[in-house]
Protein backbone atom coordinates (compact mmCIF):
# COMPACT_ATOMS: atom_id res chain seq x y z
CA UNK A 1 0.00 0.00 0.00
CA UNK A 2 2.77 2.58 1.03
CA UNK A 3 4.51 1.76 -2.58
CA UNK A 4 0.97 2.40 -4.32
CA UNK A 5 0.52 5.63 -2.64
CA UNK A 6 4.34 6.75 -3.42
CA UNK A 7 4.33 5.68 -7.37
CA UNK A 8 0.51 7.51 -7.26
CA UNK A 9 2.13 10.76 -6.11
CA UNK A 10 5.15 10.71 -7.76
CA UNK A 11 3.15 9.64 -11.05
CA UNK A 12 0.89 12.69 -10.30
CA UNK A 13 3.62 15.37 -9.53
CA UNK A 14 5.19 14.09 -13.00
CA UNK A 15 1.80 15.12 -14.61
CA UNK A 16 1.67 18.24 -13.26
CA UNK A 17 5.48 19.12 -14.20
CA UNK A 18 4.70 18.13 -17.46
CA UNK A 19 1.61 20.43 -17.92
CA UNK A 20 3.17 23.15 -16.43
CA UNK A 21 6.19 23.09 -18.92
CA UNK A 22 3.83 22.35 -21.97
CA UNK A 23 1.66 25.63 -21.05
CA UNK A 24 4.96 27.34 -22.04
CA UNK A 25 5.33 26.23 -25.50
CA UNK A 26 3.75 28.96 -27.51
CA UNK A 27 1.87 26.16 -30.11
CA UNK A 28 0.06 24.92 -26.73
CA UNK A 29 -1.02 28.69 -25.76
CA UNK A 30 -2.43 28.86 -28.98
CA UNK A 31 -4.02 25.36 -29.18
CA UNK A 32 -6.14 26.25 -25.95
CA UNK A 33 -6.54 29.51 -27.28
CA UNK A 34 -8.20 28.89 -30.17
CA UNK A 35 -10.66 26.32 -28.61
CA UNK A 36 -11.35 28.49 -25.81
CA UNK A 37 -12.34 31.32 -28.24
CA UNK A 38 -14.51 29.17 -30.28
CA UNK A 39 -16.39 27.66 -27.10
CA UNK A 40 -17.18 31.22 -26.55
CA UNK A 41 -18.37 32.24 -29.31
CA UNK A 42 -20.23 28.96 -30.07
CA UNK A 43 -21.69 28.91 -26.75
CA UNK A 44 -25.81 28.44 -26.75
CA UNK A 45 -27.96 31.45 -26.01
CA UNK A 46 -29.87 30.46 -22.57
CA UNK A 47 -33.21 31.60 -23.86
CA UNK A 48 -35.86 29.06 -24.11
CA UNK A 49 -36.40 27.74 -27.33
CA UNK A 50 -39.73 26.33 -26.49
CA UNK A 51 -42.93 28.08 -26.81
CA UNK A 52 -43.31 29.56 -23.73
CA UNK A 53 -43.39 32.95 -22.55
CA UNK A 54 -40.23 33.71 -20.48
CA UNK A 55 -38.76 36.37 -18.92
CA UNK A 56 -34.96 37.24 -17.64
CA UNK A 57 -34.32 39.70 -15.18
CA UNK A 58 -31.34 41.29 -17.00
CA UNK A 59 -30.60 44.20 -14.28
CA UNK A 60 -32.21 43.79 -10.65
CA UNK A 61 -30.90 46.68 -8.52
CA UNK A 62 -32.58 50.53 -8.08
CA UNK A 63 -29.74 53.56 -8.45
CA UNK A 64 -28.70 52.55 -5.17
CA UNK A 65 -24.90 50.95 -5.73
CA UNK A 66 -24.78 47.10 -5.60
CA UNK A 67 -21.26 46.49 -7.53
CA UNK A 68 -22.63 42.79 -8.34
CA UNK A 69 -26.15 44.01 -10.39
CA UNK A 70 -27.20 46.40 -12.93
CA UNK A 71 -29.43 48.97 -12.77
CA UNK A 72 -33.23 47.65 -13.64
CA UNK A 73 -34.09 45.75 -17.14
CA UNK A 74 -36.28 42.50 -18.01
CA UNK A 75 -35.86 40.70 -21.50
CA UNK A 76 -39.72 38.90 -22.20
CA UNK A 77 -39.34 36.42 -24.78
CA UNK A 78 -42.75 34.86 -25.80
CA UNK A 79 -42.52 32.57 -29.01
CA UNK A 80 -39.93 33.96 -30.98
CA UNK A 81 -40.54 37.55 -29.86
CA UNK A 82 -38.23 39.34 -27.37
CA UNK A 83 -38.74 42.26 -25.91
CA UNK A 84 -36.46 44.49 -23.59
CA UNK A 85 -38.20 46.41 -20.82
CA UNK A 86 -35.91 49.42 -19.69
CA UNK A 87 -32.05 49.75 -20.22
CA UNK A 88 -30.44 50.40 -16.63
CA UNK A 89 -26.94 51.03 -16.27
CA UNK A 90 -25.06 47.50 -16.75
CA UNK A 91 -27.86 45.86 -18.22
CA UNK A 92 -26.99 45.80 -21.67
CA UNK A 93 -23.43 44.31 -20.90
CA UNK A 94 -25.17 41.63 -18.74
CA UNK A 95 -26.59 40.57 -21.80
CA UNK A 96 -23.97 40.34 -23.74
CA UNK A 97 -22.14 38.40 -20.63
CA UNK A 98 -24.82 36.28 -20.61
CA UNK A 99 -24.81 35.10 -24.84
CA UNK A 100 -28.03 36.63 -25.52
CA UNK A 101 -28.27 37.81 -29.02
CA UNK A 102 -29.27 41.78 -29.95
CA UNK A 103 -31.68 40.90 -31.37
CA UNK A 104 -35.01 42.32 -30.28
CA UNK A 105 -38.66 43.48 -31.13
CA UNK A 106 -38.71 46.76 -29.85
CA UNK A 107 -37.75 48.25 -25.82
CA UNK A 108 -40.38 49.39 -23.96
CA UNK A 109 -39.77 52.03 -20.92
CA UNK A 110 -42.00 52.51 -18.14
CA UNK A 111 -40.59 56.05 -17.45
CA UNK A 112 -37.72 58.09 -18.07
CA UNK A 113 -35.72 58.23 -14.73
CA UNK A 114 -31.93 57.74 -15.56
CA UNK A 115 -31.91 54.26 -14.01
CA UNK A 116 -34.68 53.19 -16.75
CA UNK A 117 -32.89 54.76 -19.89
CA UNK A 118 -29.04 54.67 -19.75
CA UNK A 119 -27.94 51.93 -21.59
CA UNK A 120 -30.39 53.02 -24.57
CA UNK A 121 -27.79 53.44 -26.61
CA UNK A 122 -25.56 50.33 -25.60
CA UNK A 123 -28.93 48.35 -26.63
CA UNK A 124 -29.38 50.35 -29.80
CA UNK A 125 -25.42 49.74 -31.35
CA UNK A 126 -25.73 46.00 -30.05
CA UNK A 127 -28.63 45.45 -32.34
CA UNK A 128 -27.64 48.06 -34.92
CA UNK A 129 -24.42 45.91 -35.39
CA UNK A 130 -26.39 42.44 -34.93
CA UNK A 131 -27.90 43.37 -38.16
CA UNK A 132 -31.31 45.15 -37.65
CA UNK A 133 -32.55 46.74 -41.23
CA UNK A 134 -34.66 49.96 -39.66
CA UNK A 135 -34.40 52.52 -37.17
CA UNK A 136 -35.05 50.86 -33.19
CA UNK A 137 -38.72 51.06 -32.18
CA UNK A 138 -39.20 52.32 -28.42
CA UNK A 139 -42.39 52.35 -26.52
CA UNK A 140 -42.54 54.63 -23.77
CA UNK A 141 -44.63 57.49 -21.99
CA UNK A 142 -44.73 61.23 -23.05
CA UNK A 143 -41.21 62.28 -23.01
CA UNK A 144 -40.01 59.36 -25.01
CA UNK A 145 -39.22 61.26 -27.84
CA UNK A 146 -37.18 64.02 -26.77
CA UNK A 147 -35.35 60.71 -25.08
CA UNK A 148 -34.57 59.14 -28.06
CA UNK A 149 -33.98 62.49 -30.38
CA UNK A 150 -31.51 63.26 -27.46
CA UNK A 151 -29.37 59.76 -27.55
CA UNK A 152 -29.72 60.05 -31.49
CA UNK A 153 -28.03 63.82 -31.66
CA UNK A 154 -25.30 62.58 -28.77
CA UNK A 155 -24.15 59.30 -31.13
CA UNK A 156 -24.49 61.10 -34.69
CA UNK A 157 -19.84 61.37 -34.57
CA UNK A 158 -19.88 57.89 -33.59
CA UNK A 159 -22.47 56.20 -35.63
CA UNK A 160 -21.02 58.61 -38.55
CA UNK A 161 -17.34 56.97 -37.72
CA UNK A 162 -18.69 53.52 -37.12
CA UNK A 163 -20.46 53.56 -40.60
CA UNK A 164 -17.38 55.47 -42.21
CA UNK A 165 -14.84 52.63 -41.01
CA UNK A 166 -17.48 48.88 -41.16
CA UNK A 167 -19.46 50.15 -44.39
CA UNK A 168 -22.90 48.47 -45.84
CA UNK A 169 -20.88 44.96 -45.11
CA UNK A 170 -21.74 45.40 -41.35
CA UNK A 171 -23.80 48.54 -40.91
CA UNK A 172 -27.27 49.54 -42.27
CA UNK A 173 -27.02 53.19 -42.57
CA UNK A 174 -30.61 54.29 -42.66
CA UNK A 175 -30.76 52.10 -39.22
CA UNK A 176 -29.48 54.39 -37.33
CA UNK A 177 -31.66 56.18 -35.06
CA UNK A 178 -34.97 55.63 -33.17
CA UNK A 179 -38.39 55.42 -34.20
CA UNK A 180 -40.16 56.27 -30.71
CA UNK A 181 -43.91 55.73 -29.98
CA UNK A 182 -45.07 57.66 -27.36
CA UNK A 183 -47.82 55.25 -25.74
CA UNK A 184 -51.29 57.26 -24.03
CA UNK A 185 -53.63 56.15 -21.67
CA UNK A 186 -55.62 53.11 -23.64
CA UNK A 187 -56.97 49.49 -22.32
CA UNK A 188 -56.38 47.74 -25.18
CA UNK A 189 -53.49 46.28 -26.15
CA UNK A 190 -50.77 48.24 -27.87
CA UNK A 191 -48.89 45.59 -29.59
CA UNK A 192 -51.75 42.52 -30.91
CA UNK A 193 -49.78 39.89 -33.16
CA UNK A 194 -49.10 36.11 -33.37
CA UNK A 195 -51.32 35.80 -30.23
CA UNK A 196 -49.05 38.21 -28.30
CA UNK A 197 -50.87 40.54 -26.63
CA UNK A 198 -49.06 44.21 -24.78
CA UNK A 199 -50.37 46.27 -22.66
CA UNK A 200 -49.49 49.44 -21.11
CA UNK A 201 -51.49 50.74 -18.10
CA UNK A 202 -50.54 53.80 -15.51
CA UNK A 203 -48.83 53.38 -12.60
CA UNK A 204 -48.29 55.85 -9.44
CA UNK A 205 -44.67 56.91 -9.17
CA UNK A 206 -45.98 60.98 -8.45
CA UNK A 207 -43.97 63.17 -9.45
CA UNK A 208 -43.09 61.11 -12.41
CA UNK A 209 -46.25 61.07 -14.69
CA UNK A 210 -47.15 59.07 -16.92
CA UNK A 211 -44.91 56.39 -15.35
CA UNK A 212 -46.37 52.68 -17.15
CA UNK A 213 -46.60 49.10 -16.47
CA UNK A 214 -46.63 46.52 -19.30
CA UNK A 215 -48.62 43.03 -19.08
CA UNK A 216 -47.64 40.25 -21.37
CA UNK A 217 -50.21 37.61 -22.04
CA UNK A 218 -48.99 34.95 -24.65
CA UNK A 219 -51.10 31.60 -25.77
CA UNK A 220 -52.63 31.32 -22.14
CA UNK A 221 -49.71 32.75 -19.88
CA UNK A 222 -48.63 36.18 -18.38
CA UNK A 223 -46.60 37.90 -16.73
CA UNK A 224 -46.97 41.44 -15.46
CA UNK A 225 -44.03 44.54 -14.67
CA UNK A 226 -44.76 47.04 -12.40
CA UNK A 227 -42.34 49.32 -13.06
CA UNK A 228 -41.71 51.71 -10.36
CA UNK A 229 -44.61 51.73 -8.08
CA UNK A 230 -46.33 52.54 -5.09
CA UNK A 231 -49.78 50.56 -4.58
CA UNK A 232 -52.39 51.26 -6.69
CA UNK A 233 -55.77 49.64 -7.54
CA UNK A 234 -54.84 50.04 -11.34
CA UNK A 235 -51.76 47.87 -10.73
CA UNK A 236 -53.78 45.49 -8.75
CA UNK A 237 -56.39 45.63 -11.67
CA UNK A 238 -54.06 44.51 -14.82
CA UNK A 239 -52.10 42.10 -12.49
CA UNK A 240 -55.22 39.90 -11.75
CA UNK A 241 -54.67 36.51 -12.19
CA UNK A 242 -51.16 36.65 -13.96
CA UNK A 243 -48.94 34.13 -13.56
CA UNK A 244 -45.97 35.80 -12.28
CA UNK A 245 -45.77 39.49 -11.38
CA UNK A 246 -42.60 41.66 -11.41
CA UNK A 247 -42.80 43.62 -8.77
CA UNK A 248 -40.33 46.81 -8.11
CA UNK A 249 -39.57 47.12 -4.08
CA UNK A 250 -37.43 49.53 -1.42
CA UNK A 251 -37.39 48.28 2.25
CA UNK A 252 -38.15 50.77 4.28
CA UNK A 253 -36.66 49.09 6.91
CA UNK A 254 -33.07 49.26 5.70
CA UNK A 255 -33.52 52.84 4.02
CA UNK A 256 -34.66 54.10 7.02
CA UNK A 257 -31.47 52.74 8.89
CA UNK A 258 -29.28 54.39 5.75
CA UNK A 259 -31.16 57.31 6.02
CA UNK A 260 -30.19 57.48 10.17
CA UNK A 261 -27.10 56.67 9.73
CA UNK A 262 -26.26 59.34 7.21
CA UNK A 263 -27.69 61.90 9.35
CA UNK A 264 -25.69 60.62 12.41
CA UNK A 265 -22.36 61.53 10.09
CA UNK A 266 -23.91 65.09 8.84
CA UNK A 267 -24.53 64.08 5.66
CA UNK A 268 -27.77 65.78 5.65
CA UNK A 269 -28.36 65.91 1.34
CA UNK A 270 -27.98 61.67 1.34
CA UNK A 271 -30.27 61.39 4.17
CA UNK A 272 -32.92 63.84 2.65
CA UNK A 273 -32.59 61.66 -0.58
CA UNK A 274 -33.17 58.24 1.53
CA UNK A 275 -36.01 60.41 3.33
CA UNK A 276 -37.53 61.48 -0.12
CA UNK A 277 -37.46 58.21 -1.91
CA UNK A 278 -39.25 55.97 0.22
CA UNK A 279 -42.50 57.73 -0.56
CA UNK A 280 -42.65 56.39 -4.09
CA UNK A 281 -41.66 52.85 -3.95
CA UNK A 282 -43.60 50.27 -2.76
CA UNK A 283 -42.28 47.72 0.23
CA UNK A 284 -41.42 43.85 -0.05
CA UNK A 285 -44.83 43.30 2.17
CA UNK A 286 -46.84 46.09 0.88
CA UNK A 287 -46.00 44.45 -2.23
CA UNK A 288 -46.95 40.82 -0.99
CA UNK A 289 -50.43 42.08 0.14
CA UNK A 290 -50.87 43.35 -3.65
CA UNK A 291 -49.86 40.03 -5.01
CA UNK A 292 -52.29 38.15 -3.15
CA UNK A 293 -54.74 41.00 -3.95
CA UNK A 294 -54.08 40.32 -7.29
CA UNK A 295 -54.13 36.62 -7.29
CA UNK A 296 -50.88 36.43 -8.96
CA UNK A 297 -49.32 33.00 -9.15
CA UNK A 298 -45.92 34.13 -8.51
CA UNK A 299 -43.98 37.46 -7.04
CA UNK A 300 -41.03 38.35 -8.47
CA UNK A 301 -39.27 41.61 -6.53
CA UNK A 302 -36.90 43.45 -8.83
CA UNK A 303 -35.31 46.87 -8.73
CA UNK A 304 -34.24 46.25 -5.39
CA UNK A 305 -33.64 49.46 -3.06
CA UNK A 306 -31.49 48.58 -2.09
CA UNK A 307 -29.92 45.39 -3.73
CA UNK A 308 -28.92 43.08 -0.89
CA UNK A 309 -24.97 42.30 -0.47
CA UNK A 310 -25.26 39.32 2.13
CA UNK A 311 -27.67 37.22 2.81
CA UNK A 312 -28.61 38.84 6.48
CA UNK A 313 -29.41 41.55 4.33
CA UNK A 314 -31.88 39.95 1.95
CA UNK A 315 -33.46 38.44 5.09
CA UNK A 316 -34.09 41.55 6.51
CA UNK A 317 -35.25 42.98 3.39
CA UNK A 318 -38.14 40.19 3.11
CA UNK A 319 -38.65 39.71 6.59
CA UNK A 320 -42.36 39.39 6.50
CA UNK A 321 -43.42 38.64 3.38
CA UNK A 322 -43.57 34.93 4.07
CA UNK A 323 -46.86 35.52 6.11
CA UNK A 324 -49.00 37.17 3.40
CA UNK A 325 -47.58 35.85 0.47
CA UNK A 326 -45.51 32.72 -0.24
CA UNK A 327 -45.09 31.91 -3.30
CA UNK A 328 -42.18 34.45 -4.20
CA UNK A 329 -38.59 35.31 -5.68
CA UNK A 330 -36.33 37.86 -4.18
CA UNK A 331 -34.58 38.25 -8.08
CA UNK A 332 -30.70 38.94 -8.58
CA UNK A 333 -29.46 39.47 -12.37
CA UNK A 334 -29.92 36.60 -14.56
CA UNK A 335 -33.29 35.17 -12.99
CA UNK A 336 -34.87 33.33 -15.49
CA UNK A 337 -38.78 32.61 -15.13
CA UNK A 338 -40.18 30.40 -18.28
CA UNK A 339 -44.05 29.86 -18.48
CA UNK A 340 -44.24 26.50 -21.09
CA UNK A 341 -48.36 27.20 -22.70
CA UNK A 342 -50.75 24.83 -22.15
CA UNK A 343 -49.20 24.37 -18.86
CA UNK A 344 -49.20 25.70 -15.20
CA UNK A 345 -45.80 25.89 -14.89
CA UNK A 346 -43.70 27.95 -13.33
CA UNK A 347 -40.47 27.31 -14.03
CA UNK A 348 -37.44 29.72 -11.87
CA UNK A 349 -33.49 29.41 -12.62
CA UNK A 350 -30.94 31.45 -12.83
CA UNK A 351 -28.34 32.22 -15.71
CA UNK A 352 -24.74 32.55 -14.20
Amino acid sequence: MGKFLKYSVAIILIVFILIFIALRIPAVQDGLLNIGLANLINAESPLTQEDALSAIVCGSRSPLPNPDRAETCILVKAGDKVFIVDTGDGSASNLRTFGIPFEFEAILITHLHSDHISDLQDFHLGSWVTGRKSKLKVYGPEGIKTVTNGFEQAYSLDAKYRYEHHGDEVLVEKAFGYEAITLLENPEPFYNENELKITAFLVEHEPVEPALGFRFDYKGRSLVISGDTIYSDNLVKFAKDTDVLFLESLSMDIIGRLQKAQKEIGNDRNAKIMFDIQDYHISPTDGARLAKEANAGHLVFYHLAPAPVIDLMATVFTRGVDEIFSEWTLSDDGTQIVLPINSKEILISRIN
